[in-house]
């Protein structure tokens, strides 16, 4: 563990230009949202859409932009601690906002037949069942937090802005991927039963302790940060994250549609059946 922060020197122009950018992007993302969903009611009015998955992708957006724009980003640019809060936001967060609004579905619901058609095969191609895998999914969104964190990595992504939005995507993509493979109510291909995919949140949430704990007491930690900044981003990671996993054991919970056995169904269908008289 160092004891420097690295500087960041930002001109108002550059300044302004990192903050518009994002600013325009999760705009136009809020824009193409609510007119899918205003093309999804002009085309099944019966049908319509849920105006509580509209809010959860307004509201994923929104948490975006707190993480991206000032004063977070501002924070998490001089302050350890700062850089935690905005790890929370975008790949724990938004994450699970964004995937609980189901935007796959919508996307099917308002493409042509053909392009539906192409879409669904995409989704149930082989690379996407094997990146859909809850095994792969927790690898890239818990395991990469060992590499970041352990590993000269983060500190070379100070200097770099590339490098740092490049960051900050692979944080929103492998949270997207862990909350969709977890309780995504779009269509996956071959998702596992409810028992595996608990054994994997908690895999995730036992990580998430591992790590932060090791990150507070300053074992095999190499962020380029104050010590008591070190320690504050460890006690972010270590209850924000449970935080947030138990928000996504919730979703799970409540999105979960338990499959009637055989007998079930049979008794249903004898129930059903004619009585001859």
């Amino acid at each position: 563990m160092h004891h420097d922060t690295p500087a960041h020197a930002d001109g108002t122009e550059s300044g302004l230009a990192e903050w518009l950018l994002p600013g325009l992007v999760l705009l136009a993302a809020a824009a193409g949202y609510l007119l899918l969903t205003r093309r999804a009611r002009h085309r099944n009015a019966a049908l319509g859409w849920s105006r509580r998955r509209t809010a959860g992708f307004l509201t994923g957006t929104a948490l975006l932009g707190v993480a991206l724009l000032p004063p977070v980003a501002v924070f998490a640019h001089e302050d350890f601690r700062g850089h935690m809060a905005q790890h929370m936001l975008i790949g724990m967060y938004a994450p699970l906002a964004l995937v609980l609004a189901a935007p796959v579905t919508l996307l099917l619901r308002t493409l042509p037949a053909a392009r539906a058609r192409q879409l669904t095969a995409v989704l149930h191609s082989p690379p996407a069942r094997v990146v859909a895998h809850p095994a792969v999914a927790l690898l890239l969104s818990s395991g990469s937090l060992a590499v970041l964190y352990f590993t000269p990595l983060y500190n070379a992504t100070l200097g770099h802005p590339a490098a740092h939005w490049l960051l900050h995507a692979h944080f929103l993509l492998s949270g997207c991927l862990f909350a969709y493979v977890i309780a995504g109510p779009d269509p996956a291909p071959a998702r596992p039963a409810v028992p595996v995919r608990l054994v994997c949140l908690g895999v995730a949430v036992t990580a998430h302790a591992v790590i932060s704990q090791l990150m507070y007491g300053g074992f095999w930690v190499d962020v380029h940060a104050p010590a008591d900044q070190v320690r504050g981003g460890a006690e972010i990671m270590y209850y924000g994250g449970d935080i947030a996993e138990l928000l996504l054991a919730a979703a799970l919970v409540t999105t979960w549609r338990p499959e009637r056995g055989r007998g079930d169904r049979r008794g249903a269908a004898a129930r059903q059946a004619p009585v001859a008289v």
